[in-house]
């Protein structure tokens, strides 16, 4: 029956002209031609489409059948013969029809794909797509972007592989549409090259603008979220690195790798602004550009000894500190691990102490350290903060001493954290330590200039009220600081400042900690006085119940447990009494022999 349709139709229009075909002839011929394709007449369809009687019929109304022929190449993917068939009514649509339409029909069917068809769909049409858009010849441009966008844009429907066994399986085939896509934009490329070298023709702009905007979005999507560490045991190459390969040879080719690898350099705070970036097209995102730092210099995907050697470390730092921002406020575990893998691999090109503290004037210099605290302190996965806390570490050396006070200052103020905060106070005692071994440097870790740092530290945040066990980090950090000071630093040298400084010391620092580890003891014990009556009235030590402690509610605990965690605190408590009570005993034991030296002396 449908064939008998699709044979009257034909029969129909094969006496009238191109411009006599109505809007009825069309909606007749296609629905006929789906009809049989979907019933299984595909030789016969074929028959009609290789009759030269019927070319002009097939020239104007062929490529309404894109729908149905992608349809059944998709369902006789096992039928090779019926397959064939269907490949070849599509190589006489492609001969044929206009390739403006096939375009449009082509990527239609790509938008209208879903689920796993995205990739089949992709993956069958790329080929056919670049052969009738290298026949728009210059004319070409915003077809070839139009492309590129829709196909990037399903793609990025489907999930990126993570684990080495999935890229291995690449279940829906996102890697083989990458490496497809790469073969389907190589035309365009050298095209773009060859028009580039004739200097004298500017006709390669509009096709290098987006064949640029298709790197970039390639680079936000898949790549950004790849994670490069998952390599497949049996290849010797992760495929998505090899895609970000590819994607920066284009970028080098149509000589756009280093504008954009270096589009950010030498800016200060106060000029960075978004005048620059209007000259980016839309596609050019801090993502992308981020993504694409990370990959010449972390991954080598363009090979970094390829550099001209003017760009010094310190100078590579600083143009990807702005992608380092980026990255590292983001969440997601690929991304924020390349923003760690980034920092850590410009810090490790510099020598320590050679980042100036003029530095710290530039873009993101001091704002980086601020986002590896939060990393620190937030990042639920414990392999990312530890690495932060080793990168913060690396970035701290690489600064000269008044770069470190800079950042020890900015960091206590800012992190609002104990563990974090005795971290830095411990960093501070080191180099305070290397000082007043040297005896030379700019002075910033001994004298006057460290008194500002000092009343930071040997200070509690909410005098006597301080929580003493959420802060105790911070609190024993400072008491093994003031302890070392002390002991190292006589009160004739008082290179530190210590002694001078001492009376209030005392005051904000000394007594109110007294006061408060009196008081916390005291609600403490009265908690476990309480805890053990209401265990003794319910005879039960496995009463399910809830204790707060350093500020946090902890759900679910029997009241033994409770008992534990309030014992636990005591301890805590003890132990910074202990090494209070040792400093207050080097402070009077040396005060005493500094008053006896000066008395013989008389």
């Amino acid at each position: 029956m449908a064939e008998e349709e699709l044979r009257n139709i034909i029969r129909r229009c094969q006496i009238l002209d191109e411009e006599e075909f109505k809007g009825e002839d069309f909606n007749l011929f296609q629905v006929a031609g789906q009809k049989c394709l979907e019933e299984g007449y595909i030789a016969e369809v074929l028959e009609v489409f290789q009759n030269e009687k019927n070319q002009v019929i097939v020239k104007s109304m062929g490529w309404n059948l894109i729908g149905p022929l992608v349809g059944c190449l998709l369902k006789y993917k096992q039928d090779d013969v019926r397959r064939g068939f269907c490949l070849k009514i599509l190589e006489k649509l492609m001969e044929l029809c206009s390739p403006k339409e096939l375009v449009l029909g082509f990527l239609e069917q790509i938008e209208q794909a879903s689920g796993e068809q995205i990739s089949q769909t992709v993956l069958l049409l790329l080929k056919p797509l670049q052969e009738v858009l290298l026949k728009l010849h210059r004319k070409k441009a915003y077809s070839v972007g139009l492309s590129l966008s829709t196909i990037l844009s399903q793609l990025s429907v489907l999930p990126v592989p993570y684990t080495k066994q999935q890229l291995q399986e690449d279940k829906h085939d996102l890697c083989q549409c990458c490496s497809a896509l790469i073969h389907f934009v190589k035309p365009f490329v050298d095209e773009t090259v060859k028009l580039m070298e004739a200097s004298s023709s500017t006709d390669y702009k509009d096709l290098k603008e987006e064949l640029l905007g298709f790197c970039l979005k390639s680079l936000k999507y898949p790549l950004l979220m790849a994670e490069f560490d998952q390599l497949p045991e049996d290849s010797a190459e992760h495929p998505l690195r090899q895609f970000a390969a590819d994607i920066i040879a284009i970028l080098l080719d149509v000589r756009e790798l280093f504008p954009k690898v270096f589009s950010k350099p030498g800016c200060k705070n106060e000029s960075w602004d978004d005048e620059d970036l209007v000259e980016l097209d839309k596609e050019q995102t801090a993502d992308s550009l981020a993504c694409l730092s990370y990959m010449v210099f972390v991954q080598d995907c363009f090979g970094i000894d390829c550099l001209p050697v003017v760009f010094n470390p310190s100078y590579i730092l600083q143009c990807n500190m702005g992608h380092i921002q980026v990255l590292l406020k983001r969440t997601e575990e690929p991304v924020l691990s390349k923003g760690l893998d980034l920092l850590e691999n410009c810090l490790l090109r510099l020598e320590d102490n050679s980042l100036l503290l003029e530095y710290l004037e530039f873009k993101g210099f001091i704002t980086t350290p601020q986002d590896l605290v939060k990393v620190m302190i937030l990042c639920p996965l414990q392999p990312l903060r530890k690495k932060s806390l080793k990168i913060l570490q690396l970035y701290i050396d690489k600064f000269e001493e008044e770069g470190k006070y800079t950042l020890f200052r900015c960091l206590l103020k800012t992190s609002n954290h104990s563990g974090v905060e005795g971290y830095i106070i411990q960093n501070l005692k080191n180099q305070i330590d290397l000082s007043l071994q040297s005896g030379k440097g700019t002075k910033c870790f001994t004298g006057l200039q460290l008194v500002s740092l000092l009343d930071i530290v040997l200070s509690l945040p909410e005098d006597a009220e301080t929580d003493l066990l959420q802060n105790s980090d911070r609190i024993m950090a400072s008491l093994n600081l003031l302890r070392y000071l002390v002991i190292k630093d006589n009160e004739n040298d008082n290179q530190t400042c210590v002694w001078t400084e001492l009376p209030k010391i005392e005051q904000n620092f000394l007594k109110p900690l007294h006061t408060g580890l009196n008081m916390s003891r005291a609600h403490y014990e009265a908690e476990i006085k309480s805890k053990k009556e209401n265990k003794r009235e319910s005879h039960s030590s496995k009463k399910i119940c809830s204790v707060t402690v350093a500020g946090e509610k902890m759900p679910n605990m029997t009241t033994e447990m409770e008992l534990q965690v309030l014992h636990s605190a005591l301890f805590t408590f003890d132990l910074i009494e202990s090494v209070l009570a040792r400093v207050e005993e080097l402070i009077e034991t040396k005060t005493k022999a500094a008053t006896e030296g000066t008395a013989g002396v008389k």
